[in-house]
């Protein structure tokens, strides 16, 4: 009997982490990754529910990080595929070290394709397999202070859409969940420099309601899920608002507070 596997990038914590736990309660083993060693304790957590858990502690947003994740999966069946690594980066756009926008770009933006390609490929070829992208809410509006962040949720959004309508006869599905502001350590973490900015202090949404909710909509075949009637509200409005006034109230939450300093 096959024994039902999932994959999750970024499940350290914070929403991958209830999503693999989402999997593991529904009987799959796990490979989860993550570029920190709190891997390692989410998977002690994890095994506690009686999952088969194995970790990988790599980064993905450079190439060899993915092809060491690719080797311990591409002769694997995969049945569920969650592409939940993505990082932040707060301040100024002109204040930002190049170094730190083109690692944010890369691992959002072109290692989750190239990820999408390979896991898509190999889940056609089988006739079977589901697939979640954790997107952003952000990529609806310009985002001041967050403008590398918004622009490529933005392109991931419009991926996840776009290949979820390809793949609609092939027995795959790609879903993508488009989270707001959610509890996780994504604002407090010192490399993506949030600490400052308003949202911060901010309620948030609870990540373990948005991963169930995307959990489910990934297994209801759903091409995308917005959780929360908070984020829900935003994005139906940004059909309507101009591009200049969702970028000033995009600001009013991402400028970082000067005063703090």
């Amino acid at each position: 009997m096959h024994e039902r596997f999932a994959v999750i990038t970024g499940a350290s914590s914070g929403i991958g982490y209830e999503l693999a736990r989402r999997a593991a309660e529904d009987g799959h083993a796990l490979l989860i990754c993550a570029d920190e060693p709190e891997i390692e304790d989410a998977a002690d957590k994890l095994r506690r529910l009686g999952a088969s858990v194995e970790t990988m502690n790599i980064d993905l947003s450079a190439r060899k990080g993915f092809e060491e994740m690719w080797s311990r999966i591409a002769d694997r069946d995969i049945d569920l595929f969650f592409a939940n690594a993505g990082r932040a980066l707060g301040d100024a756009f002109h204040e930002q070290d190049w170094a730190e926008i083109r690692r944010r770009i890369d691992l959002n933006t072109i290692q989750t394709t190239l990820a999408l390609h390979r896991v898509g490929r190999k889940m056609a070829h089988r006739g079977q397999g589901r697939i979640l992208v954790t997107a952003s809410i952000g990529g609806f509006a310009p985002g001041p202070f967050a403008a590398v962040y918004n622009a490529t949720k933005a392109y991931l959004d419009s991926l996840c859409y776009a290949l979820h309508d390809e793949w609609k006869d092939s027995g795959v599905t790609l879903t993508c969940l488009m989270p707001g502001p959610t509890e996780t350590p994504i604002f407090t973490r010192d490399r993506n420099r949030l600490q400052d900015a308003p949202i911060t202090a901010r309620e948030k949404d609870d990540p373990g309601e948005v991963a169930r909710a995307g959990y489910d909509a990934m297994m209801a075949g759903e091409s995308g899920v917005v959780p929360g009637f908070t984020s829900k509200v935003i994005t139906m409005l940004s059909g309507v608002l101009p591009e200049s006034l969702k970028a000033r109230i995009h600001r009013a939450g991402a400028e970082p507070d000067r005063t703090k300093d």
